[in-house]
């Protein structure tokens, strides 16, 4: 049986990785999506202490404890990855140990060799002007991000429902989620470039440009 396929996207916030994330689904078949962000909001659901903190930490805009995002990703993957299925590793790691982490899971899991690392490269002017403008569905969650047809919706494409700004989407918050980027996830970028894995893929360009650079790059 051939082996899955597997994809690491990397990329300041608001850079289109959820988007290019679910184009690869559609295109090469059944992958597990695993995307830390859902994983620390569904935490901040939880009837417990970190839940609690999680949720504090969420509504103020903060940055969760860095090596819980490492537990709940390998919890996810460890529970629910089929051998069949592709991983999409989207938005994760995002610090150099992280990055270590995950290549020793990848090559637990014997699927290092066939696992492409995506640099979805936007400045970090464009990330901030559009994590200011994108927006979330109120009734099924839906991120809709800023850029190409998006911009014209009115309503959720996925259910219908109002489209509103998320809680942590504001400016000071923003600002942090990129000042974080800059300390620590481009020492990851630097780590898989390093090795000859990175694929820097221009996304300041129309989407559909965007996936067309990204099946070119990886053949």
């Amino acid at each position: 049986m051939e082996k899955p396929l597997n994809f690491v996207l990397i990329g300041r916030s608001g850079s289109g990785k959820g988007t290019q994330a679910e184009l690869l689904m559609k295109h090469f078949g059944d992958f597990l999506h695993v995307i830390t962000g859902d994983l620390f909001r569904s935490l901040a659901k939880a009837d417990s202490h970190v839940g609690e903190i999680i949720r504090k930490i969420l509504q103020e805009g903060g940055l969760p404890y860095d090596d819980l995002a490492t537990t709940l990703w390998m919890h996810e993957i460890a529970f629910n990855l089929k051998s069949s299925q592709g991983l999409m590793a989207d938005g994760f790691p995002r610090r150099l140990p992280e990055a270590k982490n995950l290549d020793r899971f990848l090559e637990f899991l014997s699927r290092k060799e066939n696992t492409f690392y995506l640099l979805i490269d936007i400045s970090r002017e464009e990330a901030f002007s559009r994590l200011t403008k994108r927006r979330i569905c109120k009734k099924c969650g839906k991120l809709i991000p800023w850029v190409g047809v998006f911009r014209e919706l009115k309503v959720c494409d996925n259910c219908g429902g109002e489209l509103m700004t998320r809680a942590d989407d504001k400016p000071e918050a923003i600002n942090n989620r990129l000042d974080y980027y800059e300390k620590s996830v481009v020492p990851v970028v630097e780590y898989y470039k390093e090795q000859g894995k990175l694929i820097n893929i221009n996304g300041e360009q129309p989407i559909e440009n965007v996936f067309k650079d990204i099946l070119k790059a990886i053949k």
